[in-house]
């Protein structure tokens, strides 16, 4: 699936654009603080419903506006799909073709996107909170579901949490929630699981080819929970956990484990990567991550998912930079970037370029 247009009106920056868009390579180039990244943002939100900036909704209404409006198109060669997302401060409304829709949920899974940015080579090195951001954010795209799981989660989590605080917690409704959330949780932890298994495999073929056989990538799940053979034992072996620190959470007032504490283990040739890894090491470990992403998606859904790429290229060298389009060559791809090394677009058969400044858009 590609993206064939989107209009923008009173969407960061932009007053009101409508941009067509070449089914392949799309260059957005510009300075710093033109719009660049705005435009990815907007075209990530109609696959997700969401920002990947980590902000609030009313964050992406153009300064001094009441509401922003967002409406992209996007096709293959079965299907034909209009997403509109009206913000307004505190909230949102999400049509699909023209339909309105009650849940962010069910936006998932129409369009699928990834998003990759000079954070995303960081990944590797950063605390774990951040890995555990990049499993949900594509475990949501491949299984709707999952993001049901997560939510209530993270619902019940906060609750459990909120009875911890009081001076005598009451243990009959601690029980309750303990239930919840290890019923909740054996589905995280058995989704993730899977998909890291499914990743593993990838990004080590990925990586031996990026290093040209010199180094061997492993991944691994790292659970805060024992995995069990399956869900029911997967919610038992919480339950235990569960059992075995409620004394603990009570003194510190808070639940000590879950998957909320769930890592990756990455070694390149059984050495950790994020301890003992160079700079060029960990940026190609995450690379392979994140280019093995798309292959999963593909596999689970079917769907080649569009490639945002946000000012990424000025990270990598230009065998790396080579290596990355040419390794999305059935996708479509978004490249923001303040100028673009000829030598690069040369190897590029199909694309358009689109310079912006100051939320204006010029197709050359």
């Amino acid at each position: 699936m590609y993206f064939s247009e989107i209009e923008l009106r009173n969407f960061r920056n932009y007053e009101h654009e409508k941009i067509r868009f070449h089914e392949k390579v799309n260059l957005l180039l510009g300075q710093n603080a033109q719009g660049k990244t705005n435009l990815l943002e907007a075209l990530y939100i109609t696959s997700f419903g969401k920002s990947f900036r980590q902000v609030n909704d009313g964050d992406m209404i153009r300064f001094g506006e009441k509401t922003a409006f967002v409406r992209a198109r996007a096709m293959d060669e079965k299907d034909d799909i209009t997403v509109e997302l009206g913000l307004i401060k505190g909230g949102k409304s999400i049509k699909i073709d023209g339909v309105p829709v009650r849940k962010t949920s069910q936006l998932l899974n129409h369009i699928h996107v990834i998003i990759f940015s000079p954070d995303d080579l960081r990944i590797v090195k950063d605390d774990p909170s951040r890995r555990r951001r990049f499993i949900d954010r594509e475990l949501i795209q491949i299984r709707p579901v999952y993001y049901s799981s997560l939510m209530k989660y993270h619902k019940v989590l906060q609750q459990r949490n909120a009875l911890l605080k009081n001076a005598v917690p009451d243990r009959g409704i601690l029980d309750v929630l303990d239930e919840e959330l290890a019923s909740y949780g054996a589905d995280v932890i058995t989704a993730r699981s899977s998909f890291i298994r499914k990743l593993s495999a990838i990004s080590s073929e990925i990586h031996s080819d990026l290093t040209e056989n010199r180094e061997d990538l492993s991944v691994s799940y790292k659970s805060d929970i024992p995995e069990a053979a399956d869900r029911k034992g997967q919610k038992s072996a919480f339950l235990d956990v569960l059992a075995e620190s409620r004394d603990s959470d009570i003194e510190r007032r808070t639940t000590g484990r879950g998957p909320q504490r769930d890592d990756l283990n990455l070694y390149i040739n059984d050495k950790m990567v994020r301890k003992y890894g160079s700079q060029g090491q960990q940026r190609t470990a995450a690379l392979s991550l994140k280019l093995a992403e798309t292959a999963v998606i593909k596999q689970e859904t079917g769907d080649t998912p569009v490639l945002l790429l946000d000012d990424v290229l000025s990270e990598l060298d230009f065998s790396r930079q080579k290596q990355l389009i040419s390794s999305f060559s059935t996708s479509q791809i978004f490249i923001t970037s303040a100028e673009i090394d000829r030598n690069l677009i040369d190897g590029i058969p199909d694309y358009e370029v689109y310079k912006i400044n100051n939320g204006s858009v010029i197709h050359e």
